[in-house]
């Protein structure tokens, strides 16, 4: 999936919570849900569709869950210590404290620990960040990734990923299956008396993807014109003979990490130009990969590819209202969120060992139609490691 280029989160604390203070002992502490914070589950390994508060307190990593949760926690979770919110509440309570709340409970294991910085995701609550700083702890933050550990993928998380990947091929194996089968009137692909839409095709590729223990969302089959539009998910009848674009890029359910992966393909016959278009993204792409390795610049990368579609004679910029050409990212990484560092892009990132990302350069013009092709790799000392086993057919017959 394509990754913008503005797509790195800002900080939301103030710029006076990022002061330049000369660092001392801290903790590190996140109030959130690891069903949707990749970094806390990274952290913790405790999938909690509520927020729970996690601290980091020199060198100790704890938990202080409630009596829903505290159990399964004290089982499931990889941290050191999880503690009773509820105890540490009544503690509050025998203290003076006559509603404590979230934030009272942290201030009661902060001073245990006599710490007073603390530092917090960019996405910490607002509320929370002042109540913090009215009890006199001075907050930092910091950019992506929190955690730089996250961005070198262990032995572990590649065969996660490699697992997620090899589900997503099966399922876009059989959305391929079924435009193979369908008949072309009109223009328009059928198959078993039907138009065949873009929705059902979504549709096979989800259910087969739940068949493997995958999730998929935002799934994109966009045929045409629709193709042109790069996070267009696709609707309604496909083309026969015009580009279609299938980008698919499940979690899994079990491990949580993603796989993402993109095809180009035809059922019928495609224009001349349109078998040129193709072919050009093809060679960028796979040539792209051969300059991957440990201490290569992703912002050179990409521009090779510019360069490289520039002199093909494939231009990029505003037509019409509309952009044309060559206008995203080559790559970002992959893990347990489908976008993450580094990225290979003009603004680039030094790719290093063990980095997951992907390469998936496109050219999209209204009226002839859109390619994007797109693998993943794994990052060596001296090249890269495909990821991806599915073939690069572009004509389906």
């Amino acid at each position: 999936m394509i990754a913008s280029e503005s797509s790195d989160r800002l900080d939301l604390m103030s710029h006076s919570t990022e002061h330049n203070q000369t660092p001392g002992p801290s903790a590190t502490l996140f109030i959130a849900a690891s069903e949707t914070d990749s970094n806390l589950y990274y952290a913790t390994k405790f999938i909690a569709p509520d927020p729970f508060i996690y601290l980091e307190v020199k060198g100790e990593r704890l938990m202080i869950m409630s009596d829903l949760e505290v159990d399964r926690a004290r089982h499931q979770a990889t941290v050191d210590r999880v503690l009773s919110y509820s105890e540490l509440e009544r503690r509050a309570k025998s203290l003076g404290v006559k509603d404590p709340g979230n934030i009272d409970v942290i201030h009661l294991v902060l001073q245990d620990a006599g710490l007073g910085d603390i530092l917090v995701p960019p996405t910490f609550p607002f509320l929370h960040a002042q109540r913090l700083q009215e009890l006199g702890y001075r907050l930092r933050t910091k950019r992506e990734p929190f955690y730089e550990r996250r961005v070198v993928k262990s032995d572990e998380e590649v065969r996660h990923i490699e697992a997620a990947q090899r589900a997503t091929e099966t399922a876009v194996a059989a959305a391929h299956a079924s435009l193979r089968r369908a008949d072309i009137r009109d223009n328009v692909l059928w198959l078993d008396g039907e138009v065949l839409t873009s929705e059902r095709v979504k549709k096979l590729i989800n259910v087969a993807l739940m068949e493997c223990d995958c999730i998929a969302q935002h799934t994109i089959v966009a045929g045409g014109e629709q193709a042109c539009d790069p996070h267009d998910e696709g609707s309604g009848p496909l083309p026969a003979h015009r580009s279609i674009i299938f980008d698919v890029f499940p979690r899994s359910a079990g491990s949580r990490y993603f796989a993402d992966m993109s095809r180009t393909v035809v059922r019928g016959r495609p224009s001349p130009e349109l078998t040129k278009l193709y072919q050009t993204v093809k060679d960028a792409q796979e040539e792209a990969i051969t300059n991957i390795r440990d201490g290569a610049d992703g912002a050179v990368i990409h521009q090779g590819i510019c360069d490289r579609f520039e002199k093909a004679g494939y231009k990029t910029g505003l037509v019409n209202g509309r952009m044309q050409g060559y206008f995203h990212g080559t790559g970002h990484g992959v893990g347990l969120d489908i976008h993450e560092a580094p990225r290979i892009s003009r603004t680039g990132s030094l790719l290093q060992e063990g980095h997951v990302v992907t390469v998936e350069p496109g050219l999209y013009y209204p009226g002839l139609g859109a390619v994007r092709i797109e693998d993943m790799v794994l990052v060596t000392k001296d090249g890269c490691r495909n990821l991806t086993n599915y073939p690069k057919v572009f004509e389906l017959g």
